[in-house]
Parts: C-alpha cells; structure tokens; sequence
C-alpha cells in the first residue's frame, strides 16, 4: 500500500488520494482509481471509521455494507475542515441517550468541574515537560474548578487558564516560529492554522469515540448546544487539548519534520505536506504509554475511547464522578 493513498490503524482509516472511490470488494474495503486500479485494501470486519478529504467518493454497495458492520464515514474537504458524516443504525441505543438527555444541571456541573481540571492539569504538565516550571496561577486555577458554582464561572476559570497557557506556549517553540496569540477563523500564521487542523482531527476523533458507544455528541455539557456543532465532542476534547494535540503540532515543528515551506500562502498545508501530516499524525494515535491512572499500557486512540467509556458510565450513573485523563507528569 502506498502511503499516499491511505493509512491503516486497527480501526481508522484516512483516505486522501484525490479522485479516488471507496467500495467493497468481498469482506474486503478496497480504494481504487480510474486508469490506476487498486490503491489499497483493508479487511472490513476490523475497520470502525473511514475519514475521506476532499475529491472522494464511497460507492453505494459500500455504504451498505457500512451501516451493516457499523462504519462511521467522516467527509471532509481537502485540508482538513469537517464536513459531516454517515452515522449507521446501530450506533443509536436509545436507553443511554435517554440518561444523557435526563442530566441534571448539578450534575452536567459535576462532569464539566472535571474535564476542565483535567485540561488545566494537563496544560501544566505540557509545559513543565517543555522546561516551563513557573505556570503562574495555574495551580489554584487548577483548584479552583471545584469551587465553581456555575458553567458561566466554570468557563471563566478555563478561559483564564487558557489565556495563561497561551501567553507561555512561545517558550516551548524552537528557532524560526514564534507564538503570539490564539487566532482562528480563519487562522492568521501556521503555528495557529497547525492547531487548528489539530484540533478538527482531535474532534473526529472524539466523535467517533462518542458515537461508537451511544453518545449524542451534539448534546454538550459545557459547551452550548448549537445548530451542527458536536457540543459533547467539544467538551471531552479540552482534556486532550495540551497534551495530545498542541505536543503532537509542536513536535512536527520542533523535529522540523514540517516547515514555513510547507505551507500555502493561505496558511493550508501544501498537498504533500498534509499527506504527511496525516501519516505523522496516525503514527502519533498509535503511540503507547502507561495509562495514568489505571496502570495499563494503552495508545492515544485507545485513550481516547476509553475517555468515551468513562464519560458514558458517569452519565448512565455505572460511575459516581467522571475521570478525566491527567497528567501529573
């Protein structure tokens, strides 16, 4: 299979070869193009999600086939901004969408109080891996979480955290780039737009992870519930933010595995760098380290899945709190 044309995890698959055509082949999922044939093939019964970027299309036998094994298919444009997506019959059992739609404000506030200590904990972790020991107020930022009496005073004390983290995340670039603010929407230099691609991969992530065990990821905790955006996805995404995605875009970097050069003058990743980024980015899924609070050896997807699991048990009531991933270290 040529690296190009797709990457194969135990479960996700990304497709980026434009002009080609997902179908089925037997219990084999194959990706071919006209005059090339066969660009690689993938057994059906260990995929969970596909994610095509741009130019792609999924034959319809396939998309049957798909919502049979249970299949997320993720659109997305060339360059990584999320389309939608195909979601199959099976990924819907009502009785956990019924707890999740019956939560409490006291204990929407419970769960978010924890997902945002994780993400402050982390943040700090991140830095003081990259030399960063005085994080200011961070710490009782950290505590804090478990005094707030509100979402609206809960998302104060992240945005602050945040506005800490950011002012601080310079210092953990090497020579050549410079971090001055958060900027999105679009983003204005490539370390932003390096996160930003980050960050819509994260989410992808995430909602595959809700919706493989019956979340509705557009029902959010913190995040406000808005018109086609994945509000829950969002939510058990901040956790992961520092220590999985901004380390993931600052080792591209620091590494000089990508460049100035290898962006577009519209800050997109050139096509053969993007196609490396995905590869480097998969690479990085895979990655193991031992869980730190169960003790066992895990990879990033696989955390992440396990973030998914935990978050349902709290809200079906399986678990009294939710766990967040922390990083002491």
């Amino acid at each position: 299979m040529k690296e190009s044309e797709g990457i194969f995890d135990d479960s996700v698959i990304y497709v980026t070869t434009q002009g080609s055509q997902v179908g089925v082949d037997g219990g084999r999922i194959v990706v071919v193009k006209k005059d090339e044939g066969e660009l690689a093939s993938f057994p059906m019964g260990q995929v969970d999600t596909i994610n095509i970027f741009g130019n792609i299309n999924f034959t319809t036998p396939f998309v049957a086939r798909a919502n049979e094994h249970g299949i997320v298919l993720n659109y997305f444009t060339q360059f990584g901004k999320y389309c939608g997506s195909f979601i199959p019959e099976r990924n819907t059992i009502a009785e956990v969408r019924r707890c999740q739609y019956a939560l409490s404000d006291t204990q929407n506030l419970s769960i978010a109080k924890n997902i945002i200590r994780g993400k402050i904990r982390n943040s700090r972790t991140f830095l003081n891996r990259k030399g960063i020991t005085e994080v200011g107020k961070l710490p009782d930022l950290e505590k804090n979480t478990n005094k707030a009496r509100s979402l609206d005073e809960l998302r104060g004390i992240e945005g602050e955290a945040a506005g800490i983290y950011f002012r601080m995340l310079n210092g953990c670039l090497a020579d050549g780039w410079t971090f001055e603010k958060r900027t999105k929407r679009p983003p204005e230099d490539h370390i932003n737009a390096l996160f930003s691609l980050t960050y819509t991969m994260m989410k992808n992530e995430v909602l595959s992870a809700l919706r493989q065990y019956n979340l509705d990821p557009f029902l959010g905790i913190l995040h406000a519930d808005r018109h086609g955006r994945p509000a829950l996805a969002l939510d058990l995404q901040e956790e992961f933010r520092s220590i999985f995605c901004d380390a993931f875009a600052i080792r591209l970097i620091n590494k000089i595995i990508l460049t100035h050069d290898d962006f577009q003058a519209n800050n997109h990743l050139k096509d053969h760098a993007f196609k490396k980024y995905l590869g480097k980015l998969d690479e990085y899924m895979k990655e193991e380290f031992t869980h730190p609070r169960f003790g066992y050896i895990v990879s990033r997807r696989k955390a992440v899945r396990l973030q998914a699991i935990l978050l349902r048990k709290a809200i079906t009531g399986e678990l009294k709190d939710y766990y967040p991933l922390e990083f002491k270290r």
